[in-house]
């Protein structure tokens, strides 16, 4: 296990004892709704976003506590899309991360409404005095991810363009912008949301808060790259989920744009820049240089 694998490690089990505290199960059966929310949130997974909201953070000073509800209100934002993405009317994947998707281990309708609760429980718990004392910073926050994570200029965007993704093959013109775009709001949008968060969390400046978006936006990009390597050349056993459906759904990624070898160089390149952001933090940023490597070099 190498040191930045270990980091994620540690984080990760004490993000996810603090996911108990966060649900109330109701007596009635409505509660299976809240029961589906919570097996989708802890079904494993990285947990890159809340580590981002508290590394950045912790440039500042901010310690675990006082990042932990806007690391926690990101990761249920992003893991309601993981569920919508699974949906038979989107991805149609049966597993995600080794588990039953969540359509498949309750049923497609509970599916939808569990991804709702998560969305509107992320916002919740954004709006709590503990997340921020000051409630302009918690307005701030949740502005943010309002943005981050919707239509205009967000996630939902990326989620669109996804699905007509098919539509657009390596033959149009604009095919090499087409793909960035797609990569940057599908999956680097959240990314991006959970450095901002963290240097609105530390009171960063201006140009320290540039540095860390374009690390996030050339992190995220690469991210997705590397993803669409997995789909094409990982174990689906590692990487827990079904692959190979990008080719067999004729979706534009930078695989079948570029091939193998010069995607890969590109997600190095990306890296290479985003190491090169975080310069003006020196050594308090050594985790998040460690992280962008580990972002393309890594096998689930």
């Amino acid at each position: 296990m190498t040191k930045i694998e270990e980091v994620l490690k540690n984080y990760s089990q004490r993000f996810n004892q603090e996911i108990a505290r966060f649900f109330n199960f109701p007596e009635g059966d409505e509660k299976r709704v809240t029961q589906a929310m919570h097996y989708s949130l802890t079904r494993g997974g990285k947990r890159l976003r809340p580590f981002l909201v508290y590394e950045t953070s912790g440039l500042f000073g901010v310690d675990f506590e006082h990042s932990i509800n806007t690391a926690m209100a990101l990761e249920m934002l992003h893991t309601y899309s993981l569920i919508h993405d699974d949906l038979p009317a989107m991805d149609n994947d049966d597993l995600r991360r080794g588990f039953p998707t969540c359509h498949k281990q309750f049923d497609e309708a509970t599916a939808i409404i569990a991804g709702d609760g998560l969305l509107t429980y992320a916002f919740e718990i954004m709006s709590y005095p503990q997340t921020a004392e000051d409630p302009k910073m918690r307005c701030r926050l949740i502005e943010m991810l309002a943005q981050a994570a919707g239509a205009f200029d967000g996630m939902v965007s990326g989620q669109m363009l996804d699905l007509i993704a098919s539509t657009y093959t390596i033959h149009n013109n604009d095919a090499k912008d087409i793909i960035r775009h797609i990569e940057e709001m599908k999956t680097g949008r959240l990314l991006r949301y959970a450095v901002e968060a963290g240097a609105v969390l530390g009171k960063a400046s201006p140009a320290q808060t540039a540095d860390l978006i374009n690390y996030s936006r050339k992190i995220g990009i690469a991210f997705q790259i590397a993803d669409d390597i997995l789909d094409a050349t990982g174990n689906e056993q590692l990487v827990g989920k079904t692959l190979r459906k990008d080719t067999d759904q004729n979706k534009l990624t930078f695989v079948n744009l570029y091939g193998l070898d010069m995607a890969k160089k590109i997600a190095d390149e990306l890296i290479e820049g985003a190491v090169a952001d975080l310069s003006s933090f020196g050594e308090k940023a050594e985790n998040l240089r460690l992280l962008a490597h580990y972002i393309v070099d890594r096998n689930h």
